[in-house]
């Protein structure tokens, strides 16, 4: 699934987890920093507070160009992020992120 925005993608999680839908709740977000209407900042500060029930957990990941240190670290501040991904991902990472998944 694909999201143009962040607001696009906080409102489909916010939808799911009301509903407690947990058949169409993403086990893995690939989320970018950069995107219009809302950041992937201002995504993980809003996501963080919508508590998804038990069962409906996800592992995401930060996708992004850059290599600022202070970004990374930031990132990774957030306990929901699992690692920060620096763009372009290569074929072995996507397979690495989907293999611990089915582990």
């Amino acid at each position: 699934m694909v999201f143009n925005n962040g607001k696009e993608a906080l409102d489909y999680f916010t939808a799911i987890i009301e509903n407690v839908s947990k058949d169409a709740f993403s086990e893995i977000i690939l989320l970018d920093l950069n995107m219009p209407v809302m950041d992937g900042w201002d995504f993980l500060k809003q996501f963080t507070k919508v508590n998804p029930p038990k069962g409906m957990q996800t592992t995401l990941y930060i996708v992004s160009s850059s290599i600022d240190p202070y970004e990374i670290e930031k990132a990774k501040s957030f306990s929901l992020v699992t690692d920060y991904l620096i763009k372009p991902i290569d074929l072995e990472e996507f397979e690495a992120i989907f293999n611990k998944k089915s582990a």
